[in-house]
Formats: structure tokens, C-alpha cells, sequence
């Protein structure tokens, strides 16, 4: 048994001069693992006379057993070792990054939220739209400007990127029988210069609601509840005359400034009003097109600018940030 006597001291020597727990897992397979030779070594008893067996046996399993005692023995000396050097308990300790939100999706969801607490459902519509639901369905007309290859990203004839979530409108009432509310969140597109204020692709929340009795009473109490739990209850809101070639009566709707209470500063443009969403009871024309009787139902619908409301919520001055993925920026929205 030669080759035992060699390996039990090639074990000796090496265990001695790992240093590290890299090392020492080294050592651990190579001379005790499933991969070692004590399967090697216990094989060749076979050859061994009776008396040989039990001799060389028992020889075995005592080296086996010491060197496993001394590979333990060595792992504490190099675990103490490695925390010592490794880890300084004066230093202080070092906080886990997390991610955060980004600001454009949290207003989202918080609109959404609140919708749906008031009885609406979400739905969903194709950003890839046909002219039909995007202009002619919406009682836009062909010489709109809003149909100019100028102001839409065409893709072929006949298809366009959504300029807006008005279309999901027709979708929606061509899927379900009123009465019901539904919100459409979505991505929309239109070739504005990027700037301050423009972006050529944002984000909007589309609204409706249809049922027999709908009035604008029904309008304004919902949107009063939507921005005194979004802004604050102190917030006013205000209906102004307004045009949507969907919508009749359409009206523009704002809230008074958060930073002057309304009595009129630079944030607001000393008028103590913000512009921040766009309303009023479905054109009748829409109903027919969405295979309605006009004379049967009513209902109100309304689009909101996620961007818009989110840098009226949160004071950001350029919505170029959005998209610049500073993270000093984002970490600011790490609110969870």
C-alpha cells in the first residue's frame, strides 16, 4: 500500500499550504470528495488475503478519517483568518441599492388606481391603428390637420401609431354593452419636436363612460373626486369652454396652482390655473359609428397627458428628464 502512504502525505503537505477557502475547497474534493481515490484504494483490498483485508481496511478509514479532521481543523483557522482581513466592523455599513419606480408609470398606476376605485375598468387598444378608428370613427375629418403625414407617423396606407387613446373609444364600444366605465392607459405618437414640453411619444389615459343617463353633472363629479385625491382636497378644479371634434358639449378642464393656492405666480402663468386634462359627452356621431343608437345612450369621455400630470404632481420643469434615465433623477421616485 505504497500509493496510500503517498497520498495520505501529498494530503499533509498541501493542507498545509492552502491559504485561502478557494484552496481549501480545492483540497476537500480532491482528496475526500466522490471524486477522490478511496474508491481506488478500497478496490484493490480485493487483492488482499483475509488477514491483509482486515488490516489494510481498518488502515483506510483511520487515514480517511484523520485527514477529514484535519481538513475541519483547517477551515476554521482560514475562516477566522479571512474574516479578520476581509471584514472591519469600524467601517460603516454599506446600504443595498435598490431600484425605483419610474416617475411617468407610477402616476399611471396612482391614476389608474383611482379610477378603478371609483368603478372603472381597464382596458387596452393596438398602438398601430387604421385611419378609420383614429380620424373618421372619432368624427375627424379628412382635412383635419391632426391627418397631415406632417403631424401623424403614417406606416402604410391606411395605418398610422396612434395619435392619441381616443380611438380605444370605439373599440371599447364595439366589445361591451353599456352601461359601463372604462380607462385606457397607452403610449401614443405624434412628430412634435422634442422640447421642454413636446415629446414624440407620451403617454395618455383615455376615459369613458356610457350609459341611458349621463350628464355633465356626472362628468364634473368624477373628475372633481379623481383630482382631490390625486392633487389634494384643498385643489379646485375648473370647467372652460373647449373643442374636440368627439365630444359635444367639450370642455377644457384645469386645476388651481399648488404652488400659489390659486392666486397666481411664474408656475401657473399668474393666471392661479393649471391646464391638465380634456373632456365632454360623446358626440352622437361617435355612438354611430360604433354601431350605437344616439337617441338610446349617453356617455362622457376624457384624455389626460401622463407626462403633463406627472410634472404638475411632482414640479419637473422639462420632460426631457423622462427620457434621459439619470439615475440622481429616478432615485428620486424610490417612494416605496
Amino acid at each position: 500500500m505504497q500509493e496510500l502512504e503517498e497520498y495520505w502525505e501529498s494530503f499533509q503537505e498541501e493542507i498545509q499550504k492552502a491559504s485561502t477557502l478557494s484552496d481549501w475547497n480545492y483540497l476537500k474534493g480532491k482528496y475526500v470528495g466522490k471524486k477522490s481515490r478511496w474508491g481506488e484504494f478500497l478496490a484493490k483490498l480485493k487483492e488482499l488475503s483475509p488477514e491483509e483485508k482486515r488490516v489494510w481496511g481498518k488502515k483506510i478509514n483511520q487515514l480517511k478519517k484523520e485527514m477529514e479532521e484535519l481538513l475541519e481543523e483547517r477551515y476554521q483557522e482560514l475562516l477566522s483568518t479571512e474574516e479578520k482581513s476581509e471584514v472591519d466592523i469600524t467601517l460603516p455599513g454599506k446600504k443595498g441599492w435598490s431600484g425605483s419606480f419610474h416617475p411617468v408609470l407610477l402616476t399611471r398606476d396612482w391614476i389608474l388606481t383611482i379610477f378603478q376605485s371609483l368603478g372603472f375598468r381597464v382596458e387596452e387598444g393596438p398602438e398601430i391603428e387604421t385611419e378609420f378608428y383614429n380620424f373618421e370613427a372619432l368624427n375627424i375629418p379628412p382635412d383635419h390637420p391632426a391627418r397631415d403625414d406632417q403631424d401623424s407617423f403614417y406606416l402604410a396606407p391606411g395605418y398610422l401609431l396612434r395619435t392619441h387613446t381616443s380611438p380605444a373609444q370605439i373599440r371599447v364600444m364595439e366589445k361591451l354593452k353599456p352601461p359601463f366605465k372604462v380607462v385606457v392607459p397607452g403610449k401614443c405618437y405624434r412628430r412634435d419636436a422634442f422640447d421642454a414640453t413636446h415629446s414624440p411619444m407620451f403617454h395618455q389615459i383615455e376615459g369613458l363612460v356610457v350609459a341611458r343617463d349621463i350628464s355633465m353633472g356626472d362628468l364634473k363629479g368624477t373628475l372633481e373626486t379623481f383630482v382631490r385625491r390625486f392633487f389634494g382636497e384643498e385643489r379646485k378644479i375648473r370647467f372652460r369652454p373647449g373643442y374636440f371634434p368627439f365630444t359635444e358639449p367639450s370642455a377644457e378642464v384645469d386645476v388651481s396652482c399648488g404652488v400659489c393656492g390659486g392666486k397666481g405666480c411664474r408656475s401657473c402663468g399668474y393666471s392661479g390655473w393649471l391646464e391638465i386634462l380634456g373632456a365632454g359627452l360623446v358626440h352622437p356621431q361617435v355612438f354611430t359609428h360604433a354601431g350605437y343608437d344616439s337617441q338610446d345612450v349617453r356617455g362622457f369621455a376624457f384624455g389626460l397627458g401622463v407626462e403633463r400630470i406627472t410634472m404638475l404632481k411632482f414640479g419637473i420643469k422639462d420632460i426631457r428628464w423622462f427620457w434621459e434615465n439619470d439615475v440622481q433623477f429616478l432615485e428620486q421616485f424610490n417612494i416605496f
